[in-house]
């Protein structure tokens, strides 16, 4: 970010989000570069921004998508970076309709599932017209699409060779660029202004800003983090940046890309390796019930062997991966152990799990670095899910909301569960903090750092290494005896680490088995030292195969600590980044097709013609002897089928995707859908919602109307969450220190002057606000930070919601929880909560207490007559303008709604 000529951050509040993180940003305004800030809030992020931007939250695909149209219709985009390094000229199957075609949406829709089958978004393949197979559900059962998101994290969904049919003077109607350049024609400055409520000054501003800092000599980045995420269409406010960026030629190159902000130190690690309920280590997906029943069926639909680039060899990743597991006891025979992994049989993430939980298909639940009474969406339905289970074990630093909620949480005020009636059985283990442990983090950077243990954890605090090092011996040994063929992958894991002194394990230890080690042949024993050394024979073992080299010769590269003065630009012996210590990916593209440096002030890699490899600031991301212009066997595949100008290598077919012919649930191109809950009607469609988002009907789960619909008037306004630089996510690691609870001593709602004189709140006063889910009560913050926008005609106020507040006894600070008041919406790809937007009233005082609490809420619910129905049909009303939604290769029957 330092050497970005502008940066746009969007979807974060970064200067207090990430003081640290920002200093990259604060270095590069010092050198001139512009920062802009889009927020719905003035933040201090926007103090120290050269412009902010106001936003209506929810609404950045329709700016984003009107900046893609500015650069394609003022002729602004880099041809020669375009055309040679996208799929731009890729021709698209006739069979594919776009969201202009159908009333907003894309062909392929089933109204009935509410999913895509997305054979027709596919590249044309030949003169037969052939598309493949139709795609089926993705996991197995009706409910197992609800569990593809995501499950190309690393490469890409397969395709099925590497040879594509393209038009490279970009002139056929179906090539990718043809169809971007008409799916955006409609997303205007105007539009931008009816539904953003973004001037058109400001947007005149914000394009010819990025537009003059990207180029051949200059690059512009983008910024992001949860304000993006989520939301239920938040993959695709990212891939929109991805379009704007790859348009641009900012991708691969110094200054240029999306940063993805994430949150405290290993949140970046922690899906590497992952927690993540559909993905092993490395962004390999899980395998599927009745779609991945063997290996052989596993590796074909994760990558097949025909396509071009890295990818193609994730045979040799997965099966080191359970070696690495399994050991001796994964051989040929039994085909690596592969039958050891569990298989998906739908959705299995944290809203689907406390969904469970009130069915009584839960009987335990670990929550470890997690506080879901009081972070997560929808805390009464986290709260009553955890009153059905039979146990529950928080590790925490604290005696947090939730472990406490069985005595002390708002439904035991409001009368819903009573003490002597819950019958969980709640054990809290007290945790070590992180200087009280050693091992690594990866950071925001894909950086991997390693954190020596500073002091001794007190009393029987325990680090997570040594928990579930622990748990797993007395697991293993209480299954010793056992002949259950069940119990096989328990004791058959590789659970030997040296221990210390204490008894507990060795953490570089650990790092030594994800970086893996080769098991034959004359280098057996010795660790990898880049994942192109993993085999699919068995000869290699690596817990993730990404982080390959991080150990390698023995040594502990995340703990390289050498001064940034005392290295080149990239400083590559500070931490360790995945994959192979490279800092940029897909740098091949910081160079032109001919191998020369766009220009002298971006040269990052560039082709050594003398010396006959890549050479540059930073480890190339690209095959090192691969010199410009080569053009592979067509008959082969993985790394040997690239081109000497397929600069990205991890995907199937060598190019950045402006179009997304697979891997997304929702859509091959990002297109612009209101939130849940909305007060405005979508203004570019007739389809009011995402048609492909996770929706939950549930009477505790009841959604706000939206806008033109009876009821729409009762909850008027649209809150957003937030975080605060002075606490921590669920308070967990701030609201029980005194100096950090003076600071922000209460739960506050942030309005603006307007909102406050037309619902009679009175500075620092009480205010109550009412969702459909709950209410809750917060100090009254009047101020300028938050501005009324005028979208559509009309005025939409919004009203800012910190997070880091809960009800409970053992904090020095408690208060409200602000997602108390969430419903649980999901970005389909990702699962992830629809928390940035919601509808919501607010009205002066504090809200009442015991039963008239609920009387209030179910007040509300009656007067906007609400039914587990209302805001949940897939598809709105293309059907009623004689569109059918279907379109072609759909299996659907009938129109929708």
């Amino acid at each position: 970010m330092a050497n970005a000529d502008c940066i746009v951050i969007q979807g974060s509040n970064m200067a207090e989000c990430h003081p640290v993180g920002y200093q990259w940003v604060a270095e590069a305004k010092a050198r001139g570069a512009k920062v802009i800030h889009i927020d719905p809030r003035f933040t201090r992020t926007s103090a120290v921004s050269d412009k902010h931007i106001p936003i209506r939250a929810g609404s950045d695909v329709v700016l984003l998508g009107a900046l893609i149209n500015y650069v394609i219709a003022n002729d602004l985009w880099f041809k020669e970076y375009v055309t040679a390094y996208t799929n731009a000229a890729t021709l698209v199957h006739e069979d594919y309709r776009d969201a202009e075609d159908l009333g907003g949406l894309f062909s392929g829709f089933d109204p009935e599932k509410g999913a895509y089958d997305n054979s027709s978004w596919a590249y044309d393949e030949g003169e037969d017209g052939s598309i493949g197979e139709p795609a089926g559900p993705e996991h197995g059962a009706e409910a197992g699409a609800r569990a593809s998101g995501d499950a190309y994290g690393s490469g890409g969904p397969p395709l099925e060779h590497a040879e594509v049919l393209r038009d490279d003077t970009l002139q056929n109607p179906r090539t990718v660029f043809q169809i971007v350049k008409r799916h955006y024609a409609r997303y205007t400055p105007e539009m931008v202004r009816d539904m953003c409520g973004i001037s058109e000054a400001d947007f005149a501003y914000l394009a010819k800003t990025i537009t003059e800092n990207s180029g051949r000599d200059r690059t512009t980045c983008f910024a992001y983090a949860v304000g993006w995420t989520q939301h239920s269409l938040g993959a695709q406010f990212i891939r929109a940046a991805a379009i704007l960026q790859l348009l641009l030629g900012n991708v691969g190159r110094p200054g240029g890309g999306i940063m993805a902000l994430r949150g405290h130190a290993s949140i970046q690690g922690s899906t590497d390796i992952p927690t993540l309920f559909n993905l092993l280590p490395g962004y390999l997906p899980m395998p599927s019930a009745g779609r991945h029943d063997t290996l052989e069926e596993y590796l074909a639909a994760n990558a097949s062997k025909n396509q071009k680039g890295f990818w193609a060899d994730a045979d040799a990743y997965t099966i080191s991966l359970l070696k690495a597991w399994w050991g001796d006891a994964a051989t040929a025979d039994n085909d690596w152990a592969y039958d050891y992994l569990p298989r998906l049989t739908g959705a299995h993430g944290t809203y689907e799990t406390v969904m469970s939980m009130l069915r009584d298909e839960v009987e335990g639940y670990f929550l470890l670095g997690q506080n879901p009474a009081v972070g997560s969406a929808h805390g009464r339905m986290q709260r009553l899910g955890m009153s059905h289970l039979k146990w529950l074990v928080v590790r925490d630093l604290n005696m947090i909301e939730s472990a406490t909620w069985w005595k002390d949480g708002p439904e035991i005020e409001s009368g819903e569960l009573r003490t002597e009636d819950i019958e969980t059985e709640v054990f809290f283990l007290p945790a070590a903090t992180h200087v009280e442990k050693a091992g690594s983090f990866t950071q925001t950077q894909r950086l991997l750092q390693w954190r020596h243990q500073a002091v001794a954890p007190p009393g029987e605090c325990q680090s997570e290494l040594q928990f579930f090092y622990e748990l797993g011996h007395r697991i293993r040994e209480k299954l010793a005896d056992s002949q259950d063929e069940r119990d096989r992958p328990l004791l058959d894991l590789t659970w030997d680490y040296p221990t210390d002194d204490h008894g507990d394990p060795d953490p570089e230890s650990v790092l030594a088995e994800i970086n893996g080690r080769h098991l034959t042949g004359p280098d057996a024993g010795k660790p990898l030292s880049a994942y192109t050394e993993l085999r699919a024979d068995g000869s290699t073992t690596a817990g993730c195969w990404i982080y390959t080299g991080v150990y390698a010769e023995g040594i502990n590269h995340a703990a390289s600590r050498k001064p940034g003065q005392e290295q080149g630009p990239a400083a590559p012996e500070w931490g360790w980044a995945w994959p192979a210590n490279r800092r940029i990916l897909y740098n091949r593209a910081s160079a032109d097709p001919a191998g020369k440096p766009w220009s002298e002030r971006k040269k990052y890699v560039w082709w050594d013609a003398e010396q006959g490899k890549w050479v540059g600031d930073d480890v190339p991301d690209f095959p090192p002897n691969l010199a410009p212009g080569s053009k592979p066997d067509p008959s082969v595949g993985g790394p040997a089928a690239l081109s000497g100008d397929d600069p990205f290598i991890m995907q199937s077919d060598g190019k950045g995707w402006l179009f997304a012919p697979k891997g997304l649930v929702d859509g091959p191109l990002p297109t612009h859908y209101e939130a849940q809950e909305s007060p405005v009607a979508n203004g570019l469609y007739p389809q009011q919602q995402s048609p492909a988002r996770l929706k939950y009907a549930r009477e505790d789960n009841l959604s706000a109307p939206s806008a033109g619909t009876p009821g729409a008037d009762v909850y008027p306004f649209v809150f957003t969450t937030y975080r605060l630089t002075e606490h921590h996510t669920a308070g967990g690691m701030s609201r029980w220190l005194p100096y950090l609870s003076e600071l922000q001593p209460e739960m506050f709602c942030e309005v603006s002057p307007e909102l406050a004189a037309e619902r009679g709140l009175e500075p620092y006063g009480w205010a109550t606000i009412i969702s459909p889910r709950s209410a809750i009560e917060a100090k009254v913050l009047v101020t300028d930070r938050m501005r009324p926008l005028a979208v559509g005609g009309h005025t939409v106020h919004q009203i800012g919601l910190p997070y880091h507040w809960g009800v409970g006894s053992n904090a020095v600070v408690s208060g409200d929880a602000a997602n108390d008041l969430l419903g649980v919406t999901l970005d389909p790809n990702v699962q992830i909560q629809e928390s940035k937007v919601a509808s919501c009233d607010i009205r002066p005082g504090r809200r009442p207490r015991g039963e008239d609490l609920l009387a209030l809420v179910a007040e509300y619910q009656a007067r906007a007559g609400l039914t587990i129905e209302t805001g949940n049909r897939a598809v709105t009303n293309p059907a009623a303008e004689g569109i059918d939604p279907t379109g072609p290769g759909s299996h659907a029957k009938g129109g929708g709604e």
